[in-house]
């Protein structure tokens, strides 16, 4: 069954539920409203019955007829009960023996008085005292209780309509609102089916708010994310060929040069030479797609531990420090508090490696190396006076075999991001406006000084 029929179902019988409960609530409370309110007019009819009597004499027949007349517009039946003498004034009421069973029965001085039972009937019973500070007579005003029961059931079938014509609406109301509901749903769902197929050209955006909008938004960065990781695949393998078909042809041609004894002499050293070079190159290529793919996929590689960062930058320049002199380079160091990370030492140690040793290359002058906290983030950043990176693949710089000019392997970025991402940093890359490239690794999770 459809999301929307199940939404409107549920609100359908929430409602009726609901309904149900006030119906049943509203009709065991009904009868005694009408009861009470019955009693309340049925006082104040008494009032009126007692005033005639007290001013007219019964013993005259047109004022007798008068009185039964007032009675039938009422709709009462009344006695007048005189308790002194036991005896029973005025009745409207014919039956005789229905009287004395009642005056029995019930106490005429209690204030709050049941129903009382006919031969097939039940009274709404109200007693007034004559208007006598001596006096023992008492008004007795009864009306049939089929008659409140009458007026209860016009109301319930009133508000059975009433309740029948809201559950209408509601139904009308809870599918027009599923329907808004579950559309960008069923829109969401098309857009999944979309990246399913691999269609992210075909992508569209959802109109919802709320959760749905986030989660929209979410699918869509997922399409975003899945189609760059599959552009970052094909152009992996393709630059992966190249990296490997380059120095194999290189062995090649050389090695069947020796063999056919087309290189001999120094130019069969200088083969062998270049070979070797060669074999070496494309053995770092290959240890470091091992590695690439080692930390995609294998989560025991990544040993995490605490890490003074002032001593771990120590260890950075303990190894920069060799390859800049080689290069002439001038290489400063800059670390502000001490702090602590948690991370494997010796994979963010060949992470910062990466960085500092492609700054040396392409600098010109110097190398600038700062760990210091900014934002409330503990911040690594190598920055260099050189040339700086190309606009057209500074976004893309730290996908796998992407390299500048004067790069080697195309890896070395790609493994400094998997590593950093992997001790729960993020690592970006600018051009300085003063000139020279700029890398910062940020790490927000970190401790302040933890050898205090």
């Amino acid at each position: 069954m459809k999301l929307q029929y199940q939404l409107t179902i549920a609100f359908t019988t929430l409602l009726v539920v609901i309904m149900t409960v006030a119906g049943i609530t509203i009709y065991s409370q009904m009868l005694q409203m009408l009861i009470k309110d019955e009693q309340r007019q049925l006082a104040d009819k008494g009032e009126l019955v007692v005033d005639f009597i007290m001013s007219q004499d019964l013993n005259d027949t047109t004022n007798e007829q008068r009185l039964l007349q007032l009675l039938g517009e009422y709709n009462l039946e009344v006695f007048a009960y005189d308790q002194d003498s036991d005896q029973i004034i005025f009745s409207s009421i014919g039956n005789i023996t229905i009287l004395e069973s009642w005056l029995a029965q019930y106490d005429l001085n209690s204030r709050s008085q049941p129903l009382w039972q006919g031969q097939e009937d039940r009274y709404v019973v109200s007693i007034i005292p004559f208007l006598s500070p001596v006096s023992t007579q008492q008004l007795v005003l009864l009306t049939p209780l089929d008659d409140l029961q009458g007026v209860q059931q016009s109301l319930i079938n009133r508000l059975v309509v009433i309740f029948l014509i809201g559950i209408a609406i509601t139904v009308l109301l809870s599918h027009y609102l599923t329907t808004k509901l579950v559309t960008p749903l069923t829109q969401l769902r098309h857009q999944m089916k979309k990246i399913e197929k691999r269609q992210f050209d075909d992508m569209e955006t959802i109109k919802a708010t709320g959760e749905i909008k986030e989660v929209e938004e979410s699918v869509r960065e997922m399409a975003d994310e899945l189609n760059s990781f599959i552009q970052s695949q094909r152009h992996f393998f393709q630059n992966a060929s190249h990296e490997l078909k380059t120095p194999l042809m290189t062995i090649q041609g050389y090695a069947e040069g020796i063999r056919d004894g087309i290189f001999e002499g120094e130019e069969k050293d200088r083969g062998l030479n270049v070979m070797v070079v060669e074999i070496n190159r494309l053995k770092k290529i290959i240890n470091e797609i091992i590695l690439l793919a080692k930390l995609d996929s294998e989560a025991d590689i990544y040993h995490a531990e605490p890490i003074d960062v002032s001593d771990f930058m120590e260890k950075v320049m303990e190894r920069a420090l060799p390859i800049a002199n080689e290069r002439g380079i001038d290489i400063t160091l800059e670390h502000s508090e001490s702090v602590q990370l948690y991370a494997d030492e010796e994979k963010l140690l060949q992470a910062v490696m990466n960085l500092v040793a492609n700054a040396i290359r392409h600098a010109e002058t110097k190398v600038e190396v700062t760990a210091v906290m900014e934002e409330d983030k503990l911040k690594m950043k190598v920055q260099d006076d050189g040339t700086g990176i190309e606009e057209e693949i500074i976004k893309k710089i730290f996908h796998r075999f992407i390299k500048g000019d004067s790069g080697e392997t195309g890896l070395g970025l790609a493994i400094a991001r998997a590593i950093v991402e992997q001790s729960n940093g993020t690592i970006k890359a600018a051009n300085r406006p003063e000139g020279g490239a700029q890398f910062t690794i940020s790490f927000a999770k970190f401790e302040k000084n933890p050898k205090k």
